[in-house]
């Protein structure tokens, strides 16, 4: 019968430090308001006729079924979920460049009006395919949803 070594640690690798990033309070409330939505969001939200991981034995993952009714309200989905994002990020960096003061104030109010529009845009035409913000809103599995 062997002994174990008394005292004897297994050695672990050690990470390099990551570098701190500074973050502003309404950044913090915007993750804080995506970790609450993400927490009580259902796990998914078949769109379409799509199959579900649940109705199928081995989980394998979700498939599109596409049907002649459902192709064109699929495209609209995907090109506006594209649309979407890009507006997010667009939105994003002017936030970030009005907090660093390097817009003037005409600038910030363009670029207001012109994501303002964006969005309204987006929802109509969402609206004219019978999509809400949440359909846009991909689930990309393992990683989560998109937005």
């Amino acid at each position: 019968m062997k002994r174990k070594r008394a005292g004897r640690r297994k050695t672990t690798r050690r990470s390099k430090p990551i570098a701190a990033a500074p973050v502003t309070a309404a950044e913090l409330r915007v993750l804080r308001d995506e970790l609450e939505r993400r927490m009580s969001a259902p796990k998914t939200i078949p769109v379409g006729k799509q199959r579900t991981a649940a109705s199928r034995k081995g989980g394998a993952p979700l498939r599109w079924n596409p049907e002649a009714d459902d192709v064109q309200r699929s495209v609209a989905q995907l090109v506006l979920t594209i649309v979407e994002f890009l507006r997010q990020l667009m939105e994003r960096q002017a936030i970030r460049r009005m907090e660093q003061k390097t817009l003037t104030k005409k600038e910030v109010e363009a670029v207001g009006v012109a994501l303002m529009q964006l969005e309204q845009t987006v929802r109509e035409i969402g609206a004219k395919f019978g999509l809400t913000a949440e359909d846009l809103n991909l689930d990309l599995g393992p990683i989560g949803k998109l937005m």
